[in-house]
C-alpha cells in the first residue's frame, strides 16, 4: 500500500504539468479558430494618428462639462467611427472634472482624415434671417441701418461686424439655440443677423450624401426631421412664406455659420429639407456622417495631433522585440551561470509564460480589442524580471534546504512551502500596483499596467503548475541526486564540502 502511495504520488508533478500542456494547446486551438493567430499592435506600433480634445470651456459655461457630457461625445465620436469602417480604432475619455479629456486613436492612413471629421461639433440649427448684407468697407463704422426688432447690442455687433476676414468666423462666439445671434456665411462674406433656433441638429432622424443633377450636379445633403422636427420646420417654413426679403429665408446654420439661407417659397410640411454649399462628394458624405449621430454636446478645442509613420512604428516594434529578447538572454545567462542545472528549469518555465502571454494577447486581442503599445512591450519586458524572482526565491529555498541536511527530493517539497508565501505576496503587489495603474493613470501608462498585471498573473500560474512540478521531477531523477557540480546542487556547489 506504501508503495502505490508512493507511486501516486510520483504521477501527480507529471499530471499536473500534462494538464498544463492541455490548456496551452486548448488556448492556442481557440486563438486559430476565431482567427487571432497575431497580437493586435497598438497605434504607436503600426503607425497612424492620434488626436486630443479639450472640452471649450466659456464663462460661465463650466457646469456644462459634466461627465454625462464627455461620455455622450465618446459614444457620438466613437459611432462615427465605427460607421467609416476604421478598424482597431480607439476613443477614450481621460482625466477627471472638468480636465476631462476625449483621445482619439486611428491606426492607419487615413488617420488625419478621420480626426477632422470626428471632432467636428456639427451643431446644426434652422434659424430665420432677421437681416442679410454684404460685409464692405464701411464694416466696423456702425453706420448700417438698425434692424427693428433686435436689440441695440446685436445691432452694433452687426455693424461691426466683418466677414471678409477668418479672424471674424473663427471668433463668432457660442452659437445658443435661444439667442438672437449675428455670423457670417461658411464661403462668402455675406453677414446676418438670426432669429433663434427653431429646428435643431437632434430632432433630424436621417442624413445623406447625393448629387443634385437638376442644380448643376453639387453634392447635397439631404435631411429627414423626426415628428418633433417635423412639426417645427413645417410650423417656421409656414410663417416666413409671406414675409419680405430677407425674412422669408431660413438659414442653416452648421457650428455658427450659414450654410445657406434659401429663400421659402411654401410651407414645407413632408419632413424633408436639403442642404447646400459648394460641398465636395467627400465633405457632403463626412456632413451626412456627423449628422447622422447627432451633434456633441459640447465644443472642444483640438489639442496635441501625433502621427507616426509605420516606418517608426515598425521600428520601435523592433527595438522593443530586440530590448525583450536581450532581456530574457541576460536573464538566462545569469541562470544557468549561478544556478547551472537548475537554469534548465528557469529556461523551460519562461519559454511556458512567453507562449501563454503570446495566447492571452492575441485572444484578448480578438474578444475584448486589446492592443500591445510600445508601453505594454515595458510592462511585458519587466515582468521576465519578476518571474526571475520566482525562481530565484524557490532555488534558494531549496538550497538552504540541502544546507539544512535534507536530500534534494525533500528539500524541493520543504523548499516550496516556504518559498510559495513569499512567491505569493511579491506577484500579489505588482498585481496590486498594476491595477492601481491601470484604473488611476492615463494613456500609454495604462497599456504598460495591463501588460504587467496579465504577465504577472501568468508568472504565478506558471510557478505553482510548471516550474514547481518540474522540480519536483528533476528532484526524484539519478543525476541531480548524484552530487554532480553541473547540477546547481552538489553540496560542493553549496560550500558543504571543499
Amino acid at each position: 500500500m506504501s508503495t502505490n502511495t508512493q507511486g501516486a504520488k510520483g504521477q501527480r508533478p507529471v499530471r499536473t504539468l500534462i494538464i498544463l500542456m492541455l490548456v496551452l494547446i486548448i488556448g492556442s486551438a481557440t486563438a486559430v479558430l476565431t482567427k487571432a493567430t497575431t497580437i493586435n499592435l497598438g497605434l504607436d506600433l503600426r503607425g497612424g494618428t492620434s488626436v486630443t480634445l479639450q472640452p471649450r470651456i466659456s464663462d460661465g459655461d463650466t457646469g456644462k462639462v459634466t461627465s454625462e457630457a464627455i461620455d455622450q461625445a465618446v459614444s457620438i465620436i466613437r459611432s462615427r467611427v465605427n460607421s467609416l469602417g476604421v478598424a482597431e480604432s480607439e476613443v477614450t475619455a481621460q482625466g477627471s472634472g472638468t480636465n476631462r479629456q476625449i483621445v482619439i486613436s486611428v491606426p492607419g492612413s487615413t488617420g488625419r482624415r478621420i480626426v477632422e471629421l470626428v471632432g467636428n461639433t456639427a451643431e446644426l440649427r434652422f434659424r430665420q434671417v432677421l437681416a442679410e448684407s454684404a460685409s464692405g468697407a464701411a464694416a466696423g463704422t456702425g453706420e448700417a441701418t438698425p434692424v427693428a426688432g433686435v436689440s441695440p447690442e446685436i445691432n452694433a455687433a452687426y455693424a461691426a461686424i466683418d466677414c471678409t476676414t477668418n479672424a471674424a468666423r473663427q471668433n463668432l462666439g457660442g452659437d445658443t439655440p435661444e439667442q438672437t445671434i449675428v455670423t457670417c456665411a461658411r464661403n462668402s462674406a455675406t453677414k446676418y443677423i438670426l432669429g433663434p433656433a427653431e429646428v435643431v441638429g437632434r430632432e433630424v432622424s436621417k442624413a445623406s450624401a447625393g448629387l443634385d443633377t437638376q442644380a448643376g450636379n453639387v453634392w447635397t445633403v439631404a435631411l429627414t426631421f423626426d415628428n418633433d422636427g417635423t412639426k417645427k420646420f413645417g410650423a417656421l417654413t409656414q410663417r416666413v412664406t409671406s414675409l419680405a426679403a430677407p425674412q422669408n429665408q431660413v438659414a442653416i446654420v452648421l457650428d455658427g455659420l450659414v450654410v445657406s439661407a434659401p429663400r421659402i417659397n411654401e410651407a414645407i410640411v413632408s419632413g424633408n429639407a436639403q442642404i447646400t454649399g459648394s460641398f465636395t462628394q467627400v465633405e457632403a458624405s463626412d456632413l451626412a456622417n456627423v449628422l447622422k449621430y447627432g451633434s456633441l454636446p459640447l465644443a472642444f478645442d483640438r489639442g496635441e495631433v501625433q502621427q507616426i509613420s509605420p516606418t517608426l512604428g515598425e521600428n520601435q516594434l523592433h527595438a522593443g522585440l530586440l530590448a525583450g529578447g536581450l532581456g530574457l538572454f541576460l536573464v538566462l545567462l545569469y541562470m544557468f551561470a549561478f544556478y547551472r542545472g537548475l537554469g534548465i528549469v528557469s529556461a523551460g518555465s519562461l519559454l511556458m509564460a512567453m507562449a501563454f502571454t503570446y495566447v492571452t494577447f492575441a485572444l484578448l486581442g480578438e474578444t475584448i480589442g486589446f492592443t500591445l503599445t510600445l508601453a505594454g512591450i515595458a510592462g511585458a519586458i519587466v515582468s521576465i524580471g519578476i518571474t526571475a524572482d520566482s525562481f530565484i526565491v524557490f532555488f534558494e529555498r531549496i538550497r538552504d534546504e540541502i544546507r539544512e541536511g535534507r536530500s534534494l527530493r525533500s528539500a524541493v517539497e520543504t523548499g516550496w512551502v516556504r518559498a510559495r508565501r513569499t512567491i505569493l505576496v511579491a506577484d500579489f503587489v505588482s498585481i496590486l500596483a498594476a491595477a492601481l495603474l491601470y484604473f488611476f493613470a492615463v494613456g500609454g501608462v495604462r497599456g504598460f499596467a495591463f501588460a504587467l498585471g496579465i504577465a504577472t498573473f501568468i508568472d504565478l500560474l506558471v510557478v505553482f503548475f510548471f516550474t514547481k512540478p518540474l522540480m519536483t521531477i528533476l528532484g526524484r531523477t539519478k543525476f541531480y541526486n548524484s552530487g554532480s557540480a553541473i547540477t546547481g546542487v552538489s553540496r560542493k556547489s553549496l560550500g558543504l564540502e571543499a
